[in-house]
């Protein structure tokens, strides 16, 4: 299995706390992630982080916000300090309006 280090950034202010639940050692949130090996965006992020959607939301097509962005740091096989692969446009950029843009504190 090939082994990837990958850094995670969120904006905890954005964390819908109504998602979050009592688990037997604390309390979690769901989180979903996309990442894209063979790209960075402008930033050298490799994907985001949103809160996840049950599948009856799915279906509903409801969206959470992006919480934050994701890189890959380490992939292994890769040489050190070479970069993974040349930008791409984010799907950060291209889904934020100022619409469905949302920097309301959720708590």
């Amino acid at each position: 299995m090939a082994k990837l280090g990958i850094s995670i950034k969120i904006d905890v202010t954005k964390i819908d706390k109504d998602r979050i639940f009592k688990g037997k050692k604390g309390q979690y949130i769901d989180l979903t992630t996309f990442i894209d090996l063979d790209n960075q965006d402008d930033y050298g992020y490799n994907g985001f982080i949103s809160q996840s959607v049950s599948q009856e939301e799915r279906q509903m097509k409801v969206q959470t916000p992006i919480l934050g962005n994701c890189k890959v740091f380490y992939k292994e096989g890769q040489e050190s300090g070479s970069k993974l692969n040349p930008p791409f446009q984010s799907p950060v950029a291209q889904h934020a309006t100022p619409d469905n843009f949302d920097d309301d504190i959720p708590f």
